[in-house]
């Protein structure tokens, strides 16, 4: 078979054909996949039955394992997987969905915010592939907004203003949004904010993208309520229908997107029922902007 595309969402999406991720890719097959995902920034590839070393053989076609700490509060001994890959399901370690009262739960509803994945890291992510194994029921869908077309339709105006402004990124902002404010000391200083620029540009084809997340909770040299009425309102802006692609998840089905280009959420499920997801994640290779100590 060949490797084909085909655009499914309104100005972005692929759906792709043609590939088996059982089996190990060919370079002309990883160069066809990345140059798709300069393309479409998200791609979708169904009845992709994988395990997990075979999910992780693929992302690293695409670069390096980003190193997963600091991106949640669940301690090594608690992980329910053990294969390198996040877990970003609803299970704990005995399997069981997770009490609905639990530290790990309450804060594992962060997800269902906009955001781009790791944007609290110095170097945020490059590409998150996430695999069905088990699809909830209920809800669960995953939505997409593509921050290139956000950005092409801001008035000129508005793209001068924004053009160098740097943002402080944390999980403490996006989970303190949702009224989860219980740190340890460690975690405190683990979730320190990071910045990023606002406005960032493409490494390989120059187009220029929104760089926002419910982790932007500041911005260098303005007052907080005055930032976080520009965020809320561009993030308003960038994530209108024109601009996302609702994925409504089948069994075994792995959706690859571009962190630099897109912003992402799950929609609310039955949280009694099973929904296990994982992901691997391609660490990026850069900082958007010099980082200094947060003030």
């Amino acid at each position: 078979m060949t490797l084909s595309v085909r655009q499914i969402g309104p100005c972005f999406v692929g759906e792709v054909s043609g590939v088996d991720l059982r089996k190990p890719l060919s370079r002309q097959e990883a160069t066809e996949i990345e140059a798709a995902m300069d393309h479409y920034a998200v791609l979708v590839f169904h009845d992709q039955d994988i395990t997990d070393e075979q999910q992780m053989a693929f992302a690293l076609n695409f670069g390096e394992r980003e190193n997963p700490r600091g991106g949640n509060i669940t301690k090594t001994e608690d992980f329910r997987l053990d294969s390198g890959l996040n877990d970003v399901s609803n299970l704990g370690k005995d399997g069981r969905p997770l009490a609905r009262d639990s530290r790990a739960h309450l804060f594992n509803l962060g997800n269902c915010l906009w955001h781009s994945d790791s944007s609290f890291r110095a170097i945020p992510a490059k590409f998150s592939l996430l695999s069905a194994r088990v699809v909830n029921p209920n809800g669960g869908n995953t939505e997409f907004a593509d921050m290139r077309a956000a950005y092409d339709a801001l008035d000129d105006e508005t793209k001068t203003e924004i053009e160098d402004l740097i943002c402080e990124h944390s999980l403490m902002y996006s989970r303190g949004s949702l009224g989860f404010l219980d740190y340890s000391e460690e975690e405190k200083q683990m979730f320190k904010p990071v910045r990023q620029r606002l406005v960032r540009t493409h490494p390989r084809h120059g187009r220029k993208s929104l760089f926002l997340s419910s982790h932007a909770g500041a911005i260098i040299g303005m007052s907080m309520p005055e930032a976080r009425v520009l965020l809320r309102d561009l993030t308003e802006h960038a994530t209108q229908p024109s601009f996302v692609h609702v994925h409504k998840w089948k069994l075994h089905d792995l959706v690859m997107w571009d962190n630099r280009q897109t912003m992402h959420r799950v929609r609310r499920y039955d949280q009694s029922q099973p929904r296990d997801m994982r992901r691997a994640t391609v660490a990026g290779t850069e900082p958007t902007v010099t980082q200094q100590a947060a003030e």
